[in-house]
């Protein structure tokens, strides 16, 4: 064991460690003094601990178990978001919360992002071709889809928009390292654009009668998100109130921010909801400034910076597999929750890794870290000890860029 917690990734802990002091003192600025919040920061640091024993505990494990045992771990995911739906609790418009012994709570939907990962990985571990050739469209792509669109639905059903879009985005990012022909890539992505760039001309010149479409499929709480972001001229005071708000917190912001806890709107009651969870990066732009926003992103970089070359100095397949889905998970959640505040996407409830107020997706990333450091100790093990052995390493996209990367480090 001790051998083990040797190969640690120490400048990855580092990263977790300022992180965590970037959360807590955040939180801690938005919430004390608050009766129904002020514990909160003393509780997320309880978070913390829970998920550094999570992150250590997962590290030690081999991660090819995850692998072999992954359609269990995609059943028993389907399992709890079938479940939550029928007797789940709702928050903030979404049916997605379980409640735990001792007053704590489980969202599904975040524990199956990492469930998806692992389940998409083991599929591309598995098929059985010349790799050469790519993903077979109707045999390896479209099924990969289809048990991608199940939960993505399951979780469509919870009112949850942000986190279905994020399996989608972890479904896009496995494809493209496991090998998808350029040509299909193409047409995918033509499709995508032509169906967000259509959908958002005709939000706009159809709006209202969007709104009723909305409203007659009981999702009102998606006209509040848009409005703001593409009508903003028809949004209502109170859709607008929370990116208006954020908005003027972070160009009130400047250089090097207001001061910590000096923050005049984001201290205000009210005036960013949630400032706590989703809406934490508005207090960092405002009471910290650009600069404080710029260590943030330089921290999430520096982190995905250090799981590619984990990625690439892995000896097998499942390993880089796994560190692609994780880091498109990362990037989903950082694009969206910042993008939402800066006019470049709509709200969507996503927390900020490592930084909003939340037990489930707290732990859920230190895990998901967790998985990448055991990919750093047991990925130098040879291919045998992986379900499919003697099958050349990926000789397409990104697989490719990943081998010359690791074969360059080996020869440093």
């Amino acid at each position: 064991m001790l051998r083990k917690l040797k190969q640690l990734d120490f400048a990855v802990m580092l990263v977790l460690l300022c992180l965590m002091a970037f959360s807590l003192t955040s939180i801690y600025s938005v919430t004390a003094g608050r009766p129904k919040t002020d514990h909160y920061s003393v509780r997320m640091a309880v978070y913390y601990v829970i998920g550094f024993a999570g992150f250590l505990a997962t590290s030690l494990v081999n991660y090819k178990l995850l692998i072999k045992y992954a359609l269990y771990v995609y059943i028993f995911g389907l399992m709890l978001l079938l479940f939550v739906l029928f007797a789940g609790n709702e928050y903030y418009g979404a049916r997605g919360w379980l409640t735990l012994p001792g007053g704590l709570s489980l969202q599904p939907a975040e524990l199956f992002k990492l469930f998806l990962v692992i389940f998409l990985s083991s599929l591309l571990l598995r098929k059985n071709r010349d790799r050469s050739r790519g993903l077979y469209f109707w045999r390896d792509v479209v099924p990969m889809g289809l048990l991608t669109f199940v939960p993505l639905m399951l979780v469509m059903a919870q009112n949850d928009l942000g986190n279905a879009l994020c399996y989608l985005l972890i479904l896009v990012g496995l494809l493209w390292i496991g090998g998808i022909r350029y040509v299909h890539a193409l047409i995918g992505f033509a499709v995508a654009f032509a169906a967000i760039f259509g959908g958002i001309q005709a939000y706009i010149h159809y709006h209202d009668e969007a709104a009723k479409l909305f409203k007659s499929i009981g999702r009102e709480h998606w006209i509040a998100r848009f409005d703001p972001w593409l009508v903003p001229d028809k949004a209502s005071r109170d859709d607008s109130w929370q990116t208006y708000n954020a908005k003027l917190a972070i160009g009130s912001g400047g250089l090097d921010g207001k001061g910590y806890m000096q923050g005049t709107t984001i201290q205000s009651d009210g005036r960013v909801p949630l400032a706590f969870a989703d809406s934490i990066f508005v207090q960092i732009a405002e009471e910290y400034g650009f600069i404080g926003s710029s260590a943030l992103l330089l921290l999430y970089f520096i982190l995905i910076h250090r799981m590619i070359l984990i990625a690439a100095d892995c000896r097998d397949r499942a390993g880089p597999y796994l560190i692609t889905g994780i880091i498109t998970m990362f990037i989903y959640q950082i694009f969206v929750n910042i993008g939402a505040f800066i006019g470049l996407m709509p709200l969507t409830g996503i927390t900020l890794p490592f930084i909003s107020y939340g037990g489930t997706s707290l732990v859920i990333n230190m895990v998901s870290i967790g998985v990448v450091m055991s990919v750093r100790i047991h990925g130098q093990e040879e291919e045998e000890l992986l379900p499919l052995q003697n099958e050349p390493a990926p000789a397409t996209g990104t697989g490719k860029i990943l081998r010359l990367i690791r074969d360059g480090f080996n020869r440093n």
